[in-house]
This record gives C-alpha cells, structure tokens and sequence, in this order.
C-alpha cells in the first residue's frame, strides 16, 4: 500500500471535515460519546449587534471557555465576572463538574485566579516573549 504525504499551507473545508471526522470517531468509540454542546451568551450593543460575550461548550463533565471579550468601555464594571458566572452556572445545570480555559494575557490570568482559577499548565517562549497559561476551576 502506497500512502501520500502532501504538504500544504492550506486545506479544504473538505479535508479537514475528512479528519475531524474520522477523530471524533476514533475518540467515541474509546473514550465514549462526548455529550458537547455549545454555550454562548452574546454581549450586544443598543442596536443589537454583538460586541462581547463569551462563547464554550460543555461535554465529559466540563465547561471550556473558548473565548470572552469585554469591549473596552464595557470593562472595570464586572461584566467578564458576569458572563464567566452565567457560563459557570449553566455548566453546573448541565452537570459539569469544572471548567478550563486558557489565555495568553497576563492581566486575564490574574483575573481568573481571583475567580478561582488556578494554573495547570504554561507553554512559554511564544514569539515576543509571550507565554499560553491553561487554567481550571473545580466546582
């Protein structure tokens, strides 16, 4: 059996659903089904455009904060405390038992740990001197 190996810059919406398919599967059938779902909760602007919010999913008994972005006249005021609030609760009602999230800024960092975050994980050396910092919250 000849197998090729192709290099590329780029891939097609195809290709990638290809492997991402055939992962999933590979995971359900080991690991069992995962029982994702998506949380969102939109932060939206007098016109009703989104301008934050917070964007996860739960699955496996956690809830992963994939992204959380307070407008910068939005912050100071507790807003990212009130979405990661609102994401921790819905997590708990679907029966989650923590969550987890990383961030590359340090201000952040310090703001999770004070919500109760703590450090699992760190990959230093980014370019610019930048590091990734993963964190999680037991409930």
């Amino acid at each position: 059996m000849h197998l090729g190996l192709e290099l590329s810059d780029t891939y097609s919406p195809e290709e990638e659903k290809a492997i991402l398919d055939r992962l999933v599967a590979y995971n359900v059938e080991r690991f069992g089904p995962m029982d994702r779902k998506d949380i969102a909760i939109i932060l939206r602007d007098e016109s009703g455009d989104p301008e934050g919010g917070l964007i996860g999913r739960t699955g496996r008994g956690w809830l992963y904060v994939q992204m959380l972005f307070v407008p910068d006249h939005l912050r100071g005021q507790g807003m990212a405390t009130r979405l990661l609030a609102q994401a921790e609760q819905e997590a708990k009602a679907r029966g989650c038992r923590g969550a987890y999230l990383d961030t590359m800024n340090p201000h952040a960092r310090d703001f999770y740990v004070k919500l109760g975050y703590s450090v699992i994980g760190e990959l230093a050396g980014l370019d610019g001197g930048h590091a990734i910092t993963w964190l999680k919250k037991p409930f």
